[in-house]
């Protein structure tokens, strides 16, 4: 099969390379793909939001198969544009991808279904927004309605704080339009999960349970960013854990789509905050996580490419998963600034060194190959991958590869995982 990859970042890295292990595939191209993807897949100068020109050459090279990594080519429509055309595709449509792209229709759909998740109330006035935060008091969470790279959400600890948010997104507008609505939200108390699952709309098929790192700094501090650094699997969802979460979450979630004729095929992603009162939903994402995807693909035994064809095809039920038993670990080594404004062009070293080390992974998000050197071209620059038979042994190895790598402002979570561990392995 001929296949093309959709997106640049970590994630698409790590699809690229998972689909590069498969039989099947015979030709692999990704657009517009980093430096690391290079390696693997034939780039093509092609943004992930040019939908209409992914077409055009998804129909030239008689593309079999494309495999969405971004959440705004979904939101563009790039789904159904491929479908319209003949064109075979892995990921929801545009209507259907308003999961993750309007967390004001997320939450409907949630209070709809009666599908868990906090109490919330939805402005598109700034004053309204204002006088129902004084009402219902701190800490409180302000969400931008539309997609703003996984940092359109703040935790409010002081009614100053929650003000100063309503301000940013619907007066200062720092997300453009994405602000123009928000949702204003109860804190949920707990601990976070990530549960993503492939499905066709009827069929769900999890994948190992994870967790992510939002916040820039060690011990959860700092702003939330795009994620800082994920492991696999979460220990603290055991198997009857999950069977709750596919039964009070997951399948009422897809049966909702379809009850709203949005039938859901892709990967639906919902982000957990395990309650004193049960799991309940933060948010939905509608593709695989990043750098959820990192910790999860390497994991996996199974070829991913029947899985995606098998997914397009309406055919899941026939779809079974092997798993690595060890344990995943991916940091994200970011840029000097990120979340905020960040220089590039930075040269990265010991990328060799690292590579040498047993059990280590590395996926290139924000390089560009200049010559016989990789630079930074993002603000989260690299994915460094521990793998290995515990948490433990994992985090060692993925902490020793980070220490080899160096590039000017470089900047990166020290203890990443520590919630599977008595303490954090990194110092």
């Amino acid at each position: 099969m001929r296949v093309l990859v959709v997106g640049s970042g970590g994630r698409e890295h790590a699809l690229v390379w998972k689909l590069s292990q498969s039989p099947e595939v015979a030709k692999l191209y990704c657009a517009p793909g980093n430096g690391g993807i290079g390696e693997l897949a034939e780039l093509i100068d092609i943004g992930a939001e040019d939908v209409e020109a992914l077409a055009e050459f998804a129909e030239s090279k008689d593309i079999d198969l494309t495999v969405v990594g971004p959440e705004s080519a979904l939101a563009k429509g790039i789904v159904d544009l491929f479908e319209k055309r003949g064109l075979r595709i892995f990921g929801p449509s545009k209507a259907a991808a308003k999961l993750e792209s309007s967390k004001a229709f997320a939450k409907n759909l949630m209070k709809k279904y009666r599908i868990p998740t906090g109490q919330f109330a939805i402005f598109d006035d700034p004053q309204a927004a204002r006088a129902y935060v004084r009402q219902l008091g701190v800490p409180i969470v302000i969400k931008a309605d539309g997609l703003c790279g996984g940092k359109g959400t703040i935790v409010a600890q002081t009614l100053s704080e929650a003000l100063g948010a309503i301000d940013l997104l619907m007066e200062d507008r720092i997300f453009k339009q994405a602000g123009e609505r928000i949702v204003v939200e109860e804190r949920l108390v707990g601990e976070e999960v990530s549960i993503l699952v492939i499905t066709d709309g009827v069929t769900a098929v999890p994948l190992l349970p994870s967790q992510d790192h939002k916040r820039l700094h060690d011990a959860d501090k700092g702003p939330n960013t795009g994620g800082m650094g994920a492991y696999a699997p979460a220990p603290i969802v055991d198997a009857m854990l999950l069977k709750q979460v596919m039964d009070q979450i997951i399948m009422p979630t897809i049966r909702a789509m379809a009850s709203e004729d949005l039938s859901f095929k892709g990967v639906l992603y919902a982000g957990l905050m395990l309650t004193s009162e049960g799991p309940k939903v933060l948010e939905y994402n509608v593709r695989f996580g990043d750098p959820e995807a990192q910790a999860i693909l390497p994991l996996l035994k199974s070829d991913v490419l029947p899985v995606l064809d098998e997914t397009v095809e309406g055919r899941l039920s026939t779809v079974r998963l092997e798993w690595d038993s060890g344990s995943c670990v991916s940091v994200v080594l970011a840029s000097g600034g990120y979340p905020g404004d960040f220089q590039i062009g930075k040269e990265i070293r010991g990328l060799d060194a690292a590579h040498q080390l047993p059990g280590v992974l590395v996926f290139h998000a924000g390089t560009k190959r200049d010559r016989n050197r990789y630079v930074s071209w993002g603000g989260r620059v690299l994915n460094v991958v521990g793998l290995g038979d515990t948490v433990d042994q994992s985090l060692k190895r993925v902490y020793e590869a980070t220490a080899t790598i160096s590039f000017d402002g470089m900047q990166y979570r020290k203890d990443i995982g520590f919630r599977a561990v008595k303490k954090p392995v990194a110092t």
